[in-house]
């Protein structure tokens, strides 16, 4: 459905404004698929990004700093997060054997199990909400989506 019928708006100053409020209007409608999603296993999608990151990096511990820098979400309570994951028996926290001043983060063998769940779960599939477009076009949605965050920053 086009953009103009689902928020029920007419027109757009110009077609950078209307392209703007599609990538938000589209991005919380994915956010809520992903919720809807995840529910079942109790987790936000937050909490999901976490756990995903946290894997990535078993056998290795992950510090709240790394886990911010590699949060989709920026805006996110890393620290809560991973409290609230603790809770849940999904990750630990550990004093760093290099940097008493550090804390390592470790996903546990139950949450690696949860993440193992939600792939094989077949009510879960990220790929379905993109059933729309092909694999082509989603290649060159990717590629101007790269270009609008900007040129990569170059480390000094």
């Amino acid at each position: 459905m086009r953009l103009e019928e689902e928020i029920k708006q007419k027109q757009f100053r110009n077609e950078y404004h209307k392209l703007g409020v599609n990538i938000l209007f589209t991005s919380s409608l994915l956010k809520l698929k992903t919720q809807q999603m995840l529910k079942p296993f109790g987790l936000s999608p937050e909490q999901f990004n976490v756990l995903r990151i946290l894997r990535g990096q078993y056998p290795e511990p992950a510090t709240v700093n790394m886990i911010i820098d590699r949060m989709i979400d920026k805006n996110s309570n890393a620290s809560r997060i991973v409290d609230k994951l603790i809770e849940k028996k999904l990750v630990i926290r550990k004093e760093s054997c290099v940097d008493r001043r550090q804390v390592d983060v470790f996903i546990t063998e139950e949450g690696l199990k949860t993440l193992d769940d939600i792939d094989r779960h077949p009510d879960v599939n990220f790929d379905s909400t993109m059933v729309w477009i092909s694999n082509e076009e989603a290649r060159i949605i990717n590629d101007i989506l790269d270009k609008l965050r900007g040129p990569a920053e170059k480390d000094e």
